[in-house]
């Protein structure tokens, strides 16, 4: 998944993620659909946590290379 995609999806994960809280906490929501949306906001916390940890390890690659050196690329596929 390239970057740009995956800052759009930690984007929509994260407006998704405010609706579910939203959603929860209006005490609207029966038992069952509760539970799901609570299931659903946990999985994409899960994702929007690994988008930023990817992040996070790509800056560090940045201020640990920021001398002028050749900066590696980023793969985090081989960084998970």
């Amino acid at each position: 998944m390239s970057r740009k995609t995956n800052v759009r999806h930690f984007e929509e994960n994260l407006s998704e993620l405010d609706t579910l809280v939203t959603q929860l906490e209006s005490n609207q929501l029966s038992l069952e659909e509760a539970l799901k949306a609570f299931e659903k906001g946990v999985k994409l916390s899960q994702e929007c946590q690994t988008v930023l940890t990817q992040a996070e390890q790509k800056v560090q690659i940045l201020l640990e290379k920021q001398d002028g050196e050749h900066l590696e690329t980023f793969d985090p596929e081989l960084n998970s």
